[in-house]
């Protein structure tokens, strides 16, 4: 696994400001992703990511003027799911939604591919939906390649237009698998924004 303190946390948060994701190409190596390693595998990354991704969260929030912020540390005592691992057989498919429910849930989660496309399965991208006001939907393909991450917006980020800020809503979906088996997760972070102001 790349060390999460390298990457380019300038051009991450650029590419989260313009499009909601970003693609981490090969972050993940095989021996990363044996399933009896997988829980100390989400723990590695859901708290190497939390920092940065906080700092932009809360740049976010002061952009759009909501009165919330989130610690710089991840949360303790929250209770985390068992396993995130999503196995999608031949004709199964993710629905189109969305993981948090109210502006105070953590606006990002990664989105890891561990089967080869092409090779162990064919179908199951990765699809986000971008709904901006008074404009119509845009469905985003992300071409996700094995041991790759997706850094995704959960619900809404500010996007600057010609007026000023206004809130983008993203949903994503897995399409439907045509044939072999597709692996993979999605890693939430269970840490609410508190209140600072108003």
């Amino acid at each position: 696994m790349h060390r999460i303190d390298t990457l380019d946390w300038h051009s991450i948060r650029e590419a989260l400001d313009q499009e909601g994701f970003v693609v981490l190409p090969g972050f993940l190596t095989p021996p990363d992703w044996k399933r009896e390693h997988h829980p100390a595998l989400l723990n590695r990354l859901r708290h190497g990511f939390y920092a940065p991704l906080a700092q932009i969260a809360n740049h976010w929030n002061l952009i759009a003027e909501r009165p919330y912020a989130f610690p710089l540390q991840l949360c303790d005592g929250r209770r985390e799911e068992p396993s995130q691992l999503l196995c999608l057989g031949e004709g199964e498919y993710l629905e189109l939604g969305q993981d948090i429910a109210d502006e105070r849930g953590f606006p990002f989660q990664l989105v890891a591919l561990l089967s080869a496309p092409g090779q162990d399965f064919t179908g199951g991208e990765l699809v986000l939906v971008e709904q901006r006001p008074r404009m119509q939907s845009r469905p985003m393909v992300v071409p996700l390649r094995l041991g790759d991450i997706a850094i995704t917006t959960t619900a809404q980020r500010p996007f600057k237009g010609s007026k000023g800020y206004y809130r983008v809503t993203m949903k994503r979906a897995i399409s439907r698998v045509r044939s072999g088996e597709r692996l993979g997760f999605f890693l939430n972070f269970h840490c609410a924004a508190e209140r600072v102001h108003g």
